[in-house]
């Protein structure tokens, strides 16, 4: 489990093509502090394993299906956003991020405005649905809000149903992958796992008066011989 603070940028420095499986060297500092093998990750929202941790660098592996699933950052030079697990007692800055990759979304506009950076991003139809105004989203393992939206309770009506805005900060755009971005290019996205719990819940219909699993209530007689 992460927060979605990123707390270094790696860099990518070896990618060794294992018959579609990839496994990276990259490059990194404060992440390593206490390190051990099989720790998680998050590189670029992406939730992965350290295979090797040495001085300066860890290596993690990447299945086709995650290489065919996420983001194209995987290149020898490519930069990355890094964060550690989450540990229980620690301050949750952001909002609970699992770094399960749902979908990739594309930048379709970038504009400069006074002191924020404004991003507007396109992600998949069957993300469109756990989007809100003000709501949060990790873009490319970065928790961010939600600004403006398209399609049923958007705010904007010139934005398409899946289509929403960011406006990243000075600092957001310092200490992250984000302020590299462009148009065209494609991010990591997460929706926010409670919306995707509740929605799952509500799928199941009515609460049963009683859950299968739950004992049954004890008797009167019962009841009326502890009362003695």
């Amino acid at each position: 489990m992460f927060t979605g603070i990123v707390e270094e940028v790696g860099t990518v420095r070896a990618v060794h093509d294992e018959g579609g499986d990839l496994r990276l060297r990259i490059e990194a500092g404060g992440v390593l502090a206490g390190a051990r093998i099989g720790d998680s990750i998050a590189v670029s929202g992406c939730c992965l394993t350290m295979v090797s941790v040495e001085p300066g660098h860890f290596e993690v592996e990447l299945s086709k299906e995650t290489v065919a699933k996420t983001a194209p950052r995987w290149s020898e030079g490519a930069t990355v956003n890094l964060e550690r697990a989450v540990r229980l007692g620690d301050r949750l800055g952001g909002h609970l991020v699992s770094g399960h990759v749902e979908g990739t979304g594309t930048v379709t506009a970038s504009a400069s405005e006074p002191g924020a950076n404004v991003l507007t991003v396109r992600a998949p139809e069957h993300m469109a649905r756990y989007l809100i105004p003000k709501g949060s989203v990790t873009v490319d393992g970065v928790s961010l809000t939600v600004v403006d939206l398209g399609g049923p309770g958007g705010t904007r009506d010139d934005l398409a149903s899946s289509e929403f805005t960011l406006w990243l900060i000075p600092h957001t755009l310092q200490v992250t992958t984000l302020g590299e971005l462009d148009v065209g290019d494609h991010v990591n996205l997460e929706a926010d796992l409670i919306a995707k719990h509740l929605e799952r819940l509500a799928g199941f219909g009515p609460r049963l008066e009683r859950e299968p699993w739950l004992p049954d209530a004890p008797s009167e007689a019962l009841l009326e011989e502890a009362e003695r």
